[in-house]
């Protein structure tokens, strides 16, 4: 009923920039925050960026100043410009938003099927 997909993923240098890109769709009626998570292997996943409703944003501590999160709320899109790649921002990357179908009363999770970024030389 709904579908996350994340795109922009692939190789960068260290240094570097790249810009992921989720398109939420579906019989979606509004849609919570939005974020990026990130999972290098191994490891637990983790918060990246949130951009809440509100227009309020978090950030990792280790994104900080590097990575921006932004929506375009009437294409029901998030966005993360990744810049001064390192790599330690090898990971997949995934969408997730809190989505709250047509005729439904809650809101509920929602994940992409993740992409890749690798940061190397």
């Amino acid at each position: 009923q709904v579908q996350l997909v994340e795109s922009g993923g692939g190789l960068a240098q260290p240094g570097g920039s790249r810009r992921l890109s989720c398109a939420a769709s579906g019989s979606i009626l509004s849609i919570n925050a939005m974020g990026w998570y990130r999972q290098a292997p191994g490891t637990s996943r983790d918060s990246v960026a949130i951009s809440h409703s509100d227009g309020t944003t978090n950030y990792a501590d280790s994104v900080k100043g590097r990575f921006t999160i932004s929506r375009d709320n009437a294409k029901n899109m998030v966005y993360l410009q990744m810049n001064k790649l390192e790599p330690a921002d090898t990971a997949v990357y995934y969408c997730f938003a809190p989505i709250r179908l047509r005729g439904g009363r809650h809101y509920q999770g929602s994940w992409g099927q993740g992409t890749q970024v690798t940061v190397s030389s």
